[in-house]
């Protein structure tokens, strides 16, 4: 990897409204034999005139530093969110082995996937990243069509994603209810309460991009401590720990499937699900400052920090199980609440679920904000329902509120399933994967197709191929792994739903394409259109 500042690249720009990325200057102008960016000049430019010359003008308030940044993809991640809501499903789906070796093993797979996505995130930093990036880096014959599949994926992908996450929360604060307060833990209630957390963090971003950043940049600290002293607790408090050969060859098998192979590879979405929302950080290039190099940084950063911090909380958590059957029994519903309880005491444990709860409210918040940014993008080129609602931007704090408010409903709206289903939070993390990943790998699939591709001031020089190459052969597994049934036998209420909406969407997307879109989505004229009608 190298950065140099002096690498960041320029061209001619009028400053006119925006044209999109079909519409470049005479500086900026793709041809199946050009490059993809324009040759550096001597002096670099700034973000607005980079972001001008990428086909946009700048609307939203840029007012992030690089911590910022990172701290939103850090927070998405989130590993006291991803980790501890789906480790039960670990529990059951190969047990400690594959909580502890099936975490080292993904993610670095997806340090693969993010650094491939950093080098295309510095050659085109803005929010509506990767759909911008495969409509630059595809065969222009084709290229709205790779723009147009790229953000339906992305859309569905961030919309799971958040609904994965809003609803751990919810199910962790009903285990929390349930301890202090006695509260019956039930399907409706627990789709009450995730709908109120949706409402608190659509109200959090409603306030406008200055909250929402000072609470990603305290969100960091609240993870790096909160994942020291859980740890701390659960490694000197309890009298007794798990043997060393549990935690690292343990293998548990409690899905009805024969196979433990087929168990093993399921298994691996407990962590993929965690490592999924650090797109986040190319979606707020817009609002922050020097974007290209610290938009990609924010990316990769996020991924090792994320890796090494999960790594040694799921140690702690799974040396400290005092009774693996009590665990999965616990009436919480929630088995990292029943390890606390059980390794520290009733208070104690308590006291550490609620900087659990916190972290993950804090996640659910920057994953709303993610989520908002690729709506109010995606419809600023026209590619979604009511578009010229959906990318209007508030005069008073510049935020996109109607964006916010999109991706909050969108998710309630699929996390409903769970009344009726009860593995329906197993296949919103499935799905939550396969569209943002999906949706990852396209521009890096046509990157390595596209050989005169010319990176920005982030990049990794010689080892972009092979990196390239990891990174689109790992989507390709994972893909098809997480829409596979993950309990045997197979009915209604353990069926896995993910590919039913993975279909619906790619459904709706490949219709109105064929019927309108290819007509006139990233279409020069058709973008002026939406310009003209745009809010200001």
């Amino acid at each position: 990897m190298t950065n140099n500042p002096s690498e960041t690249r320029s061209g001619p720009s009028d400053g006119s409204s925006p044209s999109g990325p079909s519409d470049p200057s005479p500086a900026t102008a793709v041809s199946p034999t050009s490059p993809a960016l324009p040759a550096p000049p001597a002096s670099p430019v700034s973000d607005e005139e980079r972001l001008a010359e990428l086909g946009y003008t700048q609307v939203l308030a840029r007012r992030m530093s690089a911590f910022s940044n990172y701290a939103v993809s850090f927070t998405i991640i989130s590993v006291l969110s991803g980790c501890l809501t789906l480790y039960l499903f670990g529990m059951n789906t190969g047990g400690p082995v594959l909580i502890t070796w099936g975490w080292v093993g993904v993610g670095l797979m997806t340090l693969f996937v993010g650094l491939a996505m950093a080098e295309i995130c510095s050659a085109y930093p803005t929010s509506a990243g990767l759909y911008f990036w495969a409509h630059r880096l595809a065969p222009p014959r084709s290229a709205a069509a790779w723009a147009w599949f790229t953000g339906w994926f992305n859309v569905l992908g961030q919309v799971a994603v958040t609904a994965g996450i809003d609803f751990g929360a919810a199910s962790f604060l009903g285990a929390y209810l349930n301890l202090q307060f006695d509260f019956g833990i039930t399907p409706g209630r627990t789709i009450l309460l995730f709908a109120a957390i949706l409402f608190l963090h659509g109200l959090l971003n409603t306030f406008g991009v200055g909250i929402v950043a000072f609470l990603n940049s305290v969100s960091v600290w609240w993870h790096v401590l909160g994942v020291a002293v859980i740890v701390g607790a659960l490694t000197f408090v309890p009298d007794s720990h798990q043997s060393a050969s549990f935690v690292f060859t343990g293998f548990v098998n409690n899905t009805g499937w024969g196979s433990g192979f087929y168990v093993v590879m399921i298994g691996l979405l407990m962590a993929q699900y965690t490592f999924t929302g650090y797109d986040a950080s190319a979606h707020m290039t817009e609002e922050t400052h020097d974007a290209a190099t610290a938009g990609p940084r924010g990316i990769v950063q996020s991924i090792w920090t994320s890796w090494i911090a999960g790594f040694v909380l799921l140690l702690g958590f799974t040396f400290a199980i005092q009774s693996y059957d009590g665990a999965l029994a616990s009436p919480t519903g929630a088995p990292p609440a029943q390890i606390l309880l059980d390794a520290l005491g009733a208070t104690t444990g308590k006291l550490l679920l609620l900087v659990v709860i916190g972290a993950q409210l804090f996640c659910g918040m920057a994953s709303v904000t993610a989520n908002s940014r690729m709506i109010y993008a995606f419809s600023r080129d026209g590619a979604l329902p009511f578009s010229h609602v959906w990318h209007t931007v508030s005069p008073r704090t510049r935020t996109p509120v109607a964006a916010v408010w999109l991706a909050a409903i969108g998710a309630l709206v699929l996390g409903l399933p769970y009344l009726i289903n009860v593995t329906a939070y197993a296949a919103v993390t499935s799905i939550a994967v396969i569209g943002l990943y999906i949706a990852y790998v396209i521009p890096t699939l046509l990157r390595l197709l596209r050989r005169d591709f010319r990176p920005g001031p982030w990049h990794l020089g010689r080892w972009s191929r092979p990196i390239g190459i990891v990174a689109v052969v790992w989507v390709a597994v994972i893909t098809v792994l997480f829409m596979l049934p993950q309990v045997s036998p197979v009915t209604w209420e353990t069926f896995n739903y993910a590919p039913v909406a993975v279909l619906v969407v790619l459904g709706f997307a490949a219709t109105w394409w064929l019927a309108s879109a290819r007509h006139w989505f990233l279409n020069p004229d058709h973008k002026r259109t939406i310009a003209r009608n745009t809010p200001r």
